[in-house]
C-alpha cells in the first residue's frame, strides 16, 4: 500500500497519509508532486502530560484511540463494542476517487470511507458506511463524516434562520472550543441549514482562504466544527440519529449522507462558483434543455377562492405580461376551502370545477403557457376523508397526543398502503392532466415521528426520496419544486430529484436580498425561486417600489405572485417590464458565474453574474448610506487589457430627486478598460434606501 494517496483536481490537491488509519495531510492549493521527505517533515511532536503516542486526526476519529473531541462513530452491541479502533485493510484509488476499507476484528465492524474530488469543479464529496460483521445486533448512535482543517482556519461563518427569515449568517472566532448545530425537525429546516464556512481571519466575498461544507440530507442532522486543545481542527457532519433509529443486524450496513466540501483562496466567491458549477454538472437535472420559464403562482392572488372562469381570466392577463408557466396553488381539491381541512383527499373539487380541470389547462396552454399544480402529499388533515378512513396512516406514536402543525399531520410514508395511495393519486393527476410542473409543499416539522413504535425520521426521508424517484421515472418530463413553507427543505440531495426551490415564503424584497445572498453560496440562480409580489408584502406588510421588487426577483428563477386581473394597468406594465428584462438576461443569469463584491458601505449588497463576454452587476442600497457620496463601484473580475461597454440597465427614477446633478454616464454608454474598472471604478449615483440599480458590461 502506498504511503500517500494524492487526489488532484483542476486547481486543488487532497493528500492522504495511509498508516493504521487514513489521515489528510493537505487539502487546498494544488501540489505538483509529493516530496520524498514529506513524511518526515509532517511528523508531529508528542507533548508532555498527554498520551505517549501520537493520535492522528483520522477520517473517522475514534474515542478508543484517544480522540477526545467528537468520535466519527458511536454505538454499542448490548453495551459492548462501544469504543472501536479500526485498522486500514485496503485503499482502492480510481482516478480522483479513493475508497478505504477499515476493520475492527474485536468489535466486528467494517468501515468504508469514500472520497471523490471532482476534477472540473474542485468539489470534494465524502461519505462513510459501517457494516455489522458480528453475530448480534449493533445499535448505531452516530456515523459522521470528518474533514480536517489547517491551523490558520480561525474564523467560522454559520447559518441560522426561521420561517420567512432563512439563510441568515453569523460569524465567530474559531480558535478554541467550537460550534455545534443540531436539527431535529425532520426536514432540512428553516432554522439550521446544513452548511458552514471556515477560513482565514477576515475572509470576505473576494479574498481569503475559505473551506465550505454542505451536508446533503433532507432529515435530521448534526454539524460541528471543533478546535482541539492541541490546535488541530476539523468539521464533522452527519445524520442525527434518534435513539434506537439505526440497529444493524448481521451483515447489515448504514451509509451516511454525502458531505460536500470545497476550498477557495479567493474568498466566498471561489466557494460559491465551485458549488454552483458542481450543482449544474452533477446534481440538478432538467427534463428539457430550455430557458427557465417565468412563473405566475396563484396563491397570493386568490388563496382558496377558486373560480375557473376567473382563473382563466388571470391566465389571459398573465400571458400578456409575459408569464410562461401558470400554477394553480392550494384550494383545487375536494373540501379545501381553508387550511384546516381536506389535505390527503387529492381529487379535483367538482363543485369548484364543475367542468373539470381540463378547460382551465387547455386555456392556459392556448395562451402559450405550461400548467402547474400545487400538492402537499406528505400531509393529512384530521378533517379529511383520508384521515377518517385511515387514521393509522399518521406518522406518530400510539397512546400519545401529538400536536398538530398548521392544523395538519404527517403521513407515514413507510406504511406501504399509504405510500401506494399517494403514488396512485399523484400518478393519476399527472397522467390525467397535461401537468408539466408540481409545486411540492411540506409545511410542518415531524413530532413523535414513529413507524410501528420505532423512531422513523431516517426511514421517512428515504421513503420520500423513493416516492419522488418513482414519480420521476413515471413522468420524466415533469418538473418538481421543493417548497417547504419556503426554505424548509433545501439541500443537494432533494435537488437530485427536483428542479427548483421556493427560497422563502417571505416575498419582501428587502428580506429577500439577505435570503437569496445566503442561498447563492451553494445554489445557482436558476433553481432559486424569486417572485415579484404586490407592492405590500403579505408576510411583512412592508411596501416596496417595483424597482426593488423587480430587481430582487430578477436574479433568481423569476416568477410573479399576484392577481393580475385586479392590478392597475401601470402596475401590470411594470411587471411586464421586469419580466422582459429577466428574459433579456436569462441566458447570463442562469448560465454565468455568480459573484459578490465587498461593499465599502455596509448597507449595500453588490452582486453579479459574468460569462466570458458580458457581466450584469446589481447594487442594492439596503438602508441609508454611511456617507453622503457613494464609493465607486470597482469591478475586480474584469480583464485588465480588455475594453468594455458599460451602460445603466435599471435605476429607480425616484432617486434622481436626491441629486442636484447626476453623473452624465447614466445616460450614455461608456467604453472603459478592465484596469480602469478594477482600480478606479465607476462613480455611482445616490440611491434611496431599499432601491437598486443594474449595470451591464459587454466585452468589446
Amino acid at each position: 500500500m502506498n504511503e500517500f494517496i494524492h487526489l488532484q483536481s483542476k486547481n486543488h490537491s487532497l493528500i492522504i497519509k495511509t498508516a493504521r488509519v487514513p489521515e489528510v495531510l493537505h487539502w487546498g492549493a494544488k501540489i505538483a508532486q509529493i516530496d520524498e521527505d514529506l513524511l518526515l517533515s509532517t511528523e508531529r511532536p508528542i507533548s508532555q502530560a498527554r498520551l505517549d503516542v501520537d493520535v492522528p486526526l483520522s477520517l473517522c476519529p475514534e474515542l478508543g484511540s484517544g480522540h477526545f473531541n467528537a468520535p466519527g462513530i458511536e454505538g454499542h452491541r448490548d453495551g459492548l463494542d462501544w469504543a472501536p479502533v479500526f485498522s486500514l485493510v485496503a485503499a482502492n484509488q480510481s482516478g480522483n476517487a479513493v475508497e478505504f476499507t477499515l476493520r475492527d476484528d474485536m468489535a466486528k465492524l467494517e468501515l468504508t470511507i469514500e472520497l471523490d474530488l471532482d476534477f472540473d469543479t474542485d468539489v470534494l464529496k465524502k461519505r462513510t458506511s459501517v457494516k455489522n460483521l458480528g453475530d448480534s445486533r449493533y445499535c448505531l448512535g452516530k456515523l459522521s463524516s470528518t474533514l480536517p482543517l489547517p491551523n490558520h482556519a480561525n474564523e467560522l461563518m454559520t447559518f441560522h434562520g426561521r420561517w420567512c427569515h432563512e439563510f441568515q449568517t453569523q460569524r465567530q472566532h474559531f480558535e478554541h472550543g467550537g460550534f455545534m448545530q443540531e436539527n431535529r425537525r425532520g426536514r432540512t429546516s428553516h432554522e439550521n441549514f446544513p452548511g458552514l464556512f471556515v477560513g482565514s481571519h477576515g475572509f470576505s466575498e473576494q479574498s481569503g482562504q475559505v473551506w465550505g461544507f454542505h451536508l446533503a440530507w433532507s432529515g435530521n442532522h448534526q454539524m460541528r466544527a471543533d478546535v482541539r486543545s492541541d490546535g488541530r481542527r476539523f468539521v464533522q457532519a452527519g445524520e442525527l440519529l434518534l435513539s434506537g433509529e439505526s440497529i444493524l443486524d448481521t451483515d447489515e450496513s448504514y451509509q451516511s449522507p454525502w458531505l460536500y466540501g470545497c476550498y477557495s483562496n479567493s474568498g466566498l466567491n471561489g466557494i460559491s462558483q465551485r458549488f454552483q458549477q458542481f450543482v449544474r454538472e452533477n446534481i440538478v437535472k432538467f427534463p428539457v434543455d430550455k430557458p427557465r420559464p417565468v412563473h405566475l403562482n396563484t396563491w397570493e392572488g386568490i388563496y382558496f377562492d377558486h373560480k375557473p372562469e376567473y382563473i382563466m381570466q388571470m391566465a389571459s392577463e398573465a400571458a400578456e405580461m409575459g408569464v410562461e408557466r401558470f400554477i394553480i396553488d392550494d384550494g383545487w381539491f375536494i373540501g379545501r376551502d381553508g387550511e384546516r381541512a381536506a389535505l390527503g383527499d387529492w381529487y379535483l373539487d367538482e363543485v369548484k370545477y364543475p367542468n373539470g380541470l381540463e378547460p382551465v389547462i387547455e386555456h392556459v396552454n392556448d395562451k402559450g403557457m405550461e400548467f402547474g399544480l400545487w400538492v402537499e402529499p406528505e400531509m393529512v388533515s384530521q378533517d379529511s376523508n383520508l384521515y377518517r378512513n385511515h387514521p393509522e396512516w399518521v406518522l406518530g406514536l400510539q397512546g400519545y397526543h401529538q400536536p398538530s402543525g398548521r392544523w395538519q399531520y404527517v403521513l407515514d410514508l413507510q406504511n406501504e398502503g399509504c405510500f401506494n395511495y399517494l403514488f396512485e393519486r399523484l400518478n393519476d393527476l399527472l397522467t390525467r392532466y397535461n401537468i408539466t410542473y408540481l409545486k411540492w409543499d411540506m409545511n410542518r416539522e415531524l413530532v413523535q415521528p414513529g413507524h410501528q413504535g420505532r423512531p422513523a425520521v431516517h426511514g421517512q426521508t428515504m421513503a420520500l426520496y423513493r416516492l419522488v424517484d418513482e414519480l420521476n421515472n413515471a413522468h420524466p418530463n415533469v418538473e418538481i419544486e421543493s417548497c417547504s413553507s419556503g426554505g424548509g427543505r433545501i439541500d443537494f440531495e432533494i435537488l437530485k430529484r427536483t428542479q427548483r426551490f421556493w427560497a422563502s415564503d417571505c416575498n419582501d424584497a428587502l428580506e429577500r436580498q439577505a435570503i437569496q445572498k445566503g442561498m447563492s453560496y451553494f445554489f445557482p440562480p436558476e433553481v432559486m425561486g424569486a417572485h415579484i409580489g404586490p407592492d405590500e408584502c403579505h408576510s411583512t406588510n412592508r411596501r416596496h417600489h417595483i424597482n426593488m421588487r423587480g430587481v430582487t426577483a430578477l436574479g433568481g428563477h423569476m416568477g410573479v405572485e399576484l392577481d393580475p386581473v385586479k392590478e392597475p394597468q401601470a402596475e401590470k406594465e411594470a411587471f411586464s417590464r421586469y419580466i422582459a428584462l429577466h428574459k433579456q438576461y436569462r441566458h447570463l443569469l442562469h448560465g454565468g458565474r455568480s459573484f459578490r463584491i465587498d461593499p465599502a458601505d455596509k448597507n449595500q449588497n453588490i452582486y453579479g453574474v459574468e460569462s466570458d463576454d458580458e457581466m450584469l452587476i446589481t447594487v442594492c442600497q439596503l438602508a441609508m448610506p454611511d456617507h453622503a457620496l457613494p464609493s465607486p463601484l470597482r469591478i475586480n473580475c474584469t480583464d485588465a487589457n480588455t475594453k468594455y461597454q458599460v451602460k445603466l440597465v435599471e435605476m429607480p427614477q425616484t432617486s434622481f430627486q436626491l441629486m442636484k446633478h447626476r453623473p452624465k454616464w447614466l445616460d450614455k454608454t461608456l467604453t472603459l478598460s478592465g484596469d480602469n474598472l478594477k482600480e478606479i471604478g465607476i462613480t455611482l449615483p445616490i440611491l434611496d434606501p431599499e432601491s437598486a440599480l443594474i449595470v451591464h458590461l459587454q466585452k468589446i
